[in-house]
């Protein structure tokens, strides 16, 4: 006979990629490239369909194609401390990797990091490597992931960078901001503020503590 157990409590964290674990790879490719236009984030423009849209286009306009970024994103490596921390998260928590980037230009990163759990989207690539569209799992697909695991009586502990993570930190269970700009601070103050991996270490183990 099987029966629900209410009083287990199982958490799981959940990371932004970009600027939590890995440099923000447009950012990159701006700076690789020289285009300026490119250096544009969520943390400037939070509609992530007008971002993308305009990085679309400036890809066309420069003539870039999918192995142009790949090739920077090759290049790119964990922030310094960034492994430690996954390595020492995923013995503490299950741990799910909720992006906005795209399979496409995560793999070698991935493999960097161990290969976590990763949900993110898809780029739409034409035969000559042209970007030519983005498809998104779903609209704000970081915080349906997390009501998707309160579904299945999950606790969830976020933790992210920018704008476009505050719906999910405000879905988690606790929400934790990582190195987040000033703008996000001073609109997200119930959202605690690490600033760097220790910190982070000890809000994890002290939103878990909370929930117990």
């Amino acid at each position: 006979m099987s029966r629900t157990n209410p009083d287990t409590t199982v958490e799981i964290a959940c990371l932004d990629l970009e600027g939590v674990l890995v440099p923000e790879i447009w950012i990159n490719v701006a700076q690789k490239t020289g285009i300026d236009a490119l250096l544009a984030t969520t943390r400037d423009i939070p509609d992530y369909d007008v971002l993308m849209t305009q990085r679309l286009r400036i890809l066309d306009e420069h003539g870039l194609k999918i192995g142009d970024l790949q090739e920077v994103i090759d290049s790119l490596g964990p922030l310094d401390g960034a492994l430690e921390f996954l390595d020492w998260l995923k013995s503490e928590f299950q741990v799910v990797i909720l992006s906005d980037t795209f399979y496409e230009f995560a793999k070698p990163l991935m493999r960097q990091l161990g290969y976590p759990t990763l949900f993110c989207h898809r780029l739409g690539i034409a035969e000559d490597g042209r970007v030519e569209a983005y498809h998104l799992r779903m609209p704000d697909q970081k915080r349906e992931a997390v009501k998707r695991f309160h579904e299945l009586k999950f606790k969830v502990i976020a933790a992210g960078d920018s704008y476009n993570d505050t719906s999910m930190l405000g879905e988690a269970d606790r929400g934790i901001l990582f190195c987040p700009p000033q703008n996000v601070i001073d609109e997200f103050p119930q959202f605690p503020v690490t600033t760097d991996y220790g910190q982070l270490k000890a809000a994890f183990l002290e939103a878990r503590a909370a929930l117990r």
